[in-house]
């Protein structure tokens, strides 16, 4: 079955057949944009389209033999939903016709639409991105934190050693100074015991004499 043979099988069911050729187009269309958007496409009863990373690696030409090197590159991915692969299996009956083979959404889920639907993922997608980034701007912000206190630290240490030391310098400056006058002193004082002696000796020759 192909694109128009689609449009032909549903267009009873959609009042003609360029209203089925629309759907067609739109659902597909939406599918398309979702998978391309990196988002998961999830039918239920039927399966789910995904996107998929390949990571680059080697392959073999089927007609040389020849190693080639394959680019990393993304391919789109379809898994078949339980209920589908229950009905090719032939483990449930297929239901007549009439009756939708794919089980229907539940009540309320289709209320937004499927623009909705995407919309919400994206929206979650988002949020989930800012949220991140909220976390590391505020790792980066208590690193940047740490660095600064971390300095201020050392700093304060380096200040705290640099008193210290002048601190020893003037007390080591004001003993030298106040020891140095005691030398002066006594320097002074050896004169006067040769006086003295000078005296003693006078003394002794005036004693002669008479």
């Amino acid at each position: 079955m192909n694109k128009a043979q689609l449009v032909e099988a549903i267009a009873d069911k959609m009042g003609g057949r360029q209203q089925a050729a629309d759907a067609v187009d739109h659902v597909l269309d939406a599918i398309v944009r979702a998978v391309v958007a990196g988002e998961r496409v999830s039918v239920t009863g039927f399966g789910s389209f995904e996107k998929v990373d390949r990571p680059a690696r080697y392959a073999r030409n089927p007609q040389t033999g020849e190693r080639v090197r394959v680019k990393k590159t993304s391919v789109p991915r379809f898994r078949a939903g339980q209920g589908f692969k229950d009905l090719v299996s032939g483990s449930k009956k297929l239901p007549r016709g009439g009756e939708v083979a794919v089980k229907k959404a539940p009540k309320g889920s289709l209320s937004g639409g499927a623009s909705a639907t995407v919309k919400k993922a994206a929206a979650k997608k988002t949020t989930a991105k800012k949220a991140t980034a909220k976390k590391t701007t505020a790792k980066k912000t208590t690193a940047a934190a740490k660095k600064t206190t971390a300095k201020k630290t050392t700093a304060k240490k380096t200040t705290a050693a640099a008193k210290k030391t002048a601190a020893k310098t003037t007390t080591a400056k004001k003993t030298t100074a106040k020891k140095a006058p005691a030398k002066k002193a006594t320097a002074k004082k050896a004169p006067a015991k040769k006086s003295t002696a000078r005296k003693t000796t006078a003394k002794k020759t005036t004693a002669r004499k008479r």
